[in-house]
């Protein structure tokens, strides 16, 4: 199988042109086939949903890899545009617009957001299980919904052209309670590291903070009312992602 030009390449899979307006996202061998496949069917139950999205139309083997092939998104990351401008404001504007449409959604036969979370709390090192019971009581007091969430929105799966926003990646899908989904958005951009390389932490840090103020303002969401959401998601990150060096609050 021959691969057009590397256009992407992300932490689990290297994205190449594949044909007229198409893209092989192809991951890497040590990915689950389960996992992608589990993405090819998120991205299809969505893909009636009235906001800007690639469309999946087929999922291939070759060579010990997995590959799902998308519609070819144009524009920059989010991100991109976003560490360019430094508009901060702007870039929350941008992302909460795009995710008010998403959250209008239901859907079904997609995970449970809670059942996923008691999975990665479950799951966290066994130095963590004094905050364990804890965290799985603080989870069961979390309401359910059927909203569909991304799981991973932030601004590195939002690409921009033209001041119109498209979201990419759809491996954790999850229905629940649209919280959830604002939260995780909020520890994503907020508490997850800097890169180790960077030499500016201490502005990358009030830089990341201040963008999840710009967003959580924009989504009309106060940081109250996702206190509890972002401890679980907190404690379940730890199983979900081992090793990973949270920013601390």
């Amino acid at each position: 199988m021959e691969y057009g030009k590397i256009i992407g390449v992300g932490n689990t899979a290297v994205v190449y042109e594949w044909g007229k307006g198409k893209v092989l996202k192809l991951f890497q061998q040590d990915c689950p086939k389960e996992a992608v496949e589990k993405e090819f069917s998120n991205a299809r139950a969505i893909s009636y949903m009235d906001f800007a999205k690639p469309q999946a139309y087929e999922l291939i083997f070759c060579g010990g890899q997995a590959g799902i092939v998308y519609d070819k998104v144009d524009g920059i990351s989010l991100l991109d545009w976003v560490i360019k401008t430094r508009d901060i404001q702007g870039c929350g504007v941008y992302m909460a617009g795009l995710h008010k449409e998403m959250l209008k959604n239901t859907i079904q036969n997609a995970a449970n957001y809670k059942e996923f979370l008691e999975w990665g709390i479950k799951r966290a090192p066994s130095t963590h299980l004094n905050k364990q019971k804890e965290m799985l009581q603080l989870l069961d007091k979390l309401p359910n919904g059927n909203m569909f969430c991304h799981g991973d929105f932030h601004p590195g799966n939002i690409f921009l052209l033209d001041g119109k926003t498209t979201v990419i990646d759809f491996m954790n899908v999850c229905q629940g309670h649209f919280l959830y989904d604002v939260a995780r958005t909020v520890f994503l951009v907020e508490y997850t590291p800097v890169p180790v390389e960077a030499e500016n932490k201490e502005e990358l840090f009030q830089f990341k903070k201040s963008l999840a103020a710009a967003y959580l303002m924009q989504m009309e969401v106060t940081r109250e009312s996702i206190k509890d959401y972002i401890a679980v998601i907190a404690a379940a990150r730890l199983g979900e992602c081992p090793g990973e060096q949270l920013v601390a609050e």
